[in-house]
């Protein structure tokens, strides 16, 4: 089989590959595809929305101290007979510590109406004051559940940063999928180009009858593997290019499909450690401040502590005491004295309090168990780390010894190739030179893969979101 069949079959099974490449190749920045994911991923903007949806719940929380226009208004006649016309209208406005403001004005009158109900023809006004000085004082439903969406609200920014946080980890390695099939992609294309080469020159010997013809099969038989490998690359850079545009979206809500033509950034490793935004400096184990998994446990045990000090207090007395002043002038303040008044007092107390003391067993055990999660949770992010540190440091170490191995390797299959011209060598021993020299390519390949991986963990067990814009 001559080479011209060879490139034949080659251009079939790259067809589109080889169409890409004959313009020239777009470079997508991992800097870039952060900025993508970080801007237009749905869950990138789902994080957004809990943050939304915390403002909204602190909102409805504030409204719990809202001031309040309560009317009632009751008539009956019966037989041209009015039996009762009652107008009660209340302006209420609720304080902090257990205090509400009223204001209220009655016009009452019928035929059959209720005495205690009777007032002035033109109305009775009053204000006042009603306040918890038992176990709605200090803290109540009100005030437990702004404190508790305050809490939520702080929350919510913790868990919207490590929803992103997340996502970018998953998209940082699908990227590092990306640059590992197409580095391996390059290493086939490089070393089927020297297979075809050397088919070339051995057929062409062949022909002139310096080497027996049976020796043009090897050299077919090492274009075909390199054949074989280089359509699997292919098929596998088809499938990472997939996988990477899921992360890929536009502001409109569409998602964009990764063309052909693109390439990741091959000289990706010295720049990685600024796009990830990690330190330069980091203590092994160290967990950093506020790190938004451990603050987000931290804030949901602050709201357990405000449910839990809810129920304490409702262990006190209902006691519940208003004062009003009545007067018929409104607009005129010497009107309002203390010998018109209405007063009153409202006491409630359960006698065993079995309701109100199991609550607060239950706050108090689900104080416990938040707690033994966030020791455990911090104990597992110290381990992570120390962890990510070690593995850095030995893929710092397996890259240097990769770089060396390659180069001893290729320093051997140059060597061979020089013998070889002298006639002091063989095909097989040239093809077994390039096989290792292959395998360690590949291994160096697969170390960077791991190591950018260990990078990326780094960056998630360290909470980061990047700065990418």
């Amino acid at each position: 089989m001559r080479i011209k069949n060879f490139l034949i079959i080659l251009i079939i099974l790259l067809g589109e590959n080889l169409q890409a490449q004959e313009r020239l190749p777009q470079v997508l920045t991992f800097e870039e595809y952060l900025a993508f994911v970080k801007q237009y991923h749905p869950v990138a903007r789902q994080a957004g929305l809990q943050l939304s949806m915390a403002e909204a719940e602190l909102l409805r929380a504030r409204g719990g101290f809202d001031p309040k226009i309560e009317v009632d208004y009751d008539r009956k006649e019966f037989k041209n007979t009015e039996y009762y016309d009652i107008l009660n209208s209340t302006f209420k406005i609720p304080t902090w510590y257990g205090i509400e403001l009223k204001a209220n004005f009655e016009q009452n009158q019928g035929v059959y109406l209720n005495p205690q109900k009777t007032v002035p023809e033109d109305g009775l006004f009053s204000a006042g004051v009603s306040v918890d000085v038992g176990q709605g004082m200090f803290i109540n439903q009100r005030m437990a559940s702004l404190r508790t969406a305050r809490i939520y609200r702080d929350q919510s920014l913790a868990e919207r940063d490590l929803m992103v946080n997340e996502v970018l980890y998953d998209a940082a390695l699908a990227y590092f999928d990306w640059l590992r099939v197409y580095n391996e992609m390059i290493i086939y294309e490089g070393f089927l180009e020297n297979a075809v080469e050397r088919y070339d020159g051995i057929a062409r010997n062949a022909r002139l009858g310096a080497i027996p013809a049976i020796d043009t099969v090897e050299a077919r038989i090492s274009v075909q593997n390199r054949i074989l490998d280089m359509e699997q690359a292919r098929v596998d850079l088809v499938k990472e290019r997939l996988d990477l545009s899921n992360f890929l979206w536009l502001d409109n809500n569409t998602p964009v499909e990764l063309q052909p033509d693109m390439m990741p950034d091959t000289n990706l490793l010295p720049k990685v450690n600024v796009v990830l935004d990690l330190p330069e400096i980091i203590e092994p184990g160290v967990i950093p401040e506020n790190h938004p998994q451990l603050r987000s446990m931290e804030l949901g045990l602050r709201a357990l502590e405000v449910n839990r000090r809810l129920m304490a207090n409702r262990l006190l007395p209902e006691i519940n005491l208003e004062y009003n002043f009545l007067t018929q002038e409104p607009d005129e303040f010497q009107s309002l004295t203390r010998a018109n008044y209405k007063a009153g007092v409202r006491f409630s107390f359960p006698l065993f309090l079995r309701k109100e003391r199991g609550e607060l067993r239950l706050a108090n055990f689900r104080i416990q168990d938040a707690e033994f999660d966030l020791q455990l949770n911090e104990r597992q992010l110290e381990n992570r780390l120390l962890a990510v540190f070690q593995e850095l440091e030995s893929y710092s170490i397996q890259t240097q010894m990769a770089v060396e191995m390659v180069e001893n390797y290729a320093t051997l299959l140059a060597a061979e190739e020089r013998r070889m011209s002298f006639g002091e060598s063989s095909l097989f021993l040239i093809n077994t030179r390039e096989t290792r020299l292959i395998e360690a390519r590949l291994k160096q390949n697969d170390i960077l893969n791991k190591y950018l991986y260990a990078k990326a963990r780094l960056f998630r067990n360290l909470g980061i979101i990047p700065n990418a814009d």
